[in-house]
């Protein structure tokens, strides 16, 4: 991953995280942005999420990209590059394959 990439992919996370905290309400939901994965052309952005407590991830999911247009938009007035990313959400499978592996351990110890 270049130098570019990732700096564009610290920008997002960070602009996106204060935009879902500031712009969106989630009823009982903590969102937390784990991953965020710009392509080589810069055209397009997957931001994976998770949501505590977990069950509430497709509630997440569904609230957001509700708000994805207003995301987007204000993600083009504030950012200061060209092209901006056209952004996707998703749920971070890892951190549910994660939380899994660990009640399966936490069983297996009792």
């Amino acid at each position: 991953m270049s130098q570019r990439i990732k700096r564009v992919n610290e920008l997002l996370k960070h602009e996106i995280s204060q935009l879902i905290l500031r712009e969106i309400d989630f009823p009982d939901i903590l969102v937390t942005i784990t991953d965020i994965d710009t392509s080589a052309d810069l055209r397009h952005t997957k931001v994976k999420i998770s949501a505590l407590p977990q069950d509430k991830n497709e509630l997440a999911i569904e609230i957001i990209n509700q708000n994805i247009f207003r995301i987007q938009q204000k993600l083009n007035k504030k950012l200061h590059m060209k092209p901006i990313p056209k952004i996707r959400f998703e749920i971070d499978q890892v951190e549910i394959k994660a939380q899994r592996i660990e009640e399966l351990l936490s069983k297996n110890k009792s």
